[in-house]
């Protein structure tokens, strides 16, 4: 397939990013971005031939001081909301502890530097920068004993719960794995496949350690905090 001009898609979140990609392979016309290599959301880029750094993303920065009432992420979210701002609208931000980076496009940029001044008690200024920061994510390292590494037994246990609310979590939509929702409890959970829980949060299943006497896994887990 030629394009006949360079075009792209919303911002796509982890799951349909994951649909994207079965669909769209990356080539030397298709590509992903996000603004940064390990971005969460991405768009799907369609460019001419030759031509391969087309892309309107930008990062926005605004100044914070986080020590007395600090900012989080479900404040940006719920201001970003209040302009109703459509999700796809807009790429991965976060905060740190004197900062608040966003990934938008250009277009939405310039809208936002006009038109959000305030999250939650505090006025806030952004601007667009030229860098491109990196999010980093800390996580935590753990072990766990099941029984085995189908869905079921895994969510079970990182979600500290029986094997029967665990297959209820999976039959409601609320587990994901590797950024699609899981249908089947039965599925193996293979190494460093995600799973992600609704009300739980992310892991990372990083490898079976061992075999207990009673053959049951030792499970290294990777957390994300």
């Amino acid at each position: 397939m030629r394009w006949q001009k360079q075009t792209e898609s919303f911002f796509l979140n982890e799951e349909e990013l994951a649909a994207a990609q079965k669909v769209f392979f990356p080539s030397e016309t298709v590509r992903y971005d996000g603004g940064y290599p390990e971005a969460r959301k991405k768009k799907v880029i369609f460019s001419l031939e030759g031509e391969d750094d087309f892309s309107d993303i930008v990062c926005l920065m605004a100044e914070i001081d986080n020590r007395f009432r600090p900012i989080g992420h479900r404040d940006v979210l719920g201001a970003l909301m209040h302009l109703q701002i459509d999700r796809h609208s807009f790429g991965d931000f976060w905060v740190d502890d004197s900062h608040i980076y966003l990934y938008t496009n250009a277009t939405m940029g310039r809208f936002l530097c006009q038109e959000l001044n305030r999250i939650g008690s505090h006025s806030v200024s952004f601007s667009v920068i030229d860098e491109h920061p990196v999010q980093v994510f800390r996580t935590r390292t753990f072990e766990k004993v099941i029984s085995s590494v189908r869905a079921d037994a895994v969510v079970a246990a990182l979600a500290e719960c029986s094997r029967a609310d665990a297959k209820d979590l999976i039959r409601r939509g609320l587990v994901q794995l590797n950024h699609v929702t899981l249908a089947d409890a039965d599925e193996v959970c293979n190494n460093n496949c995600t799973i992600s829980i609704r009300g739980s949060g992310r892991f990372v299943l990083k490898e079976v350690l061992r075999k207990t006497k009673k053959d049951r896994c030792v499970v290294e887990f990777e957390q994300f905090i």
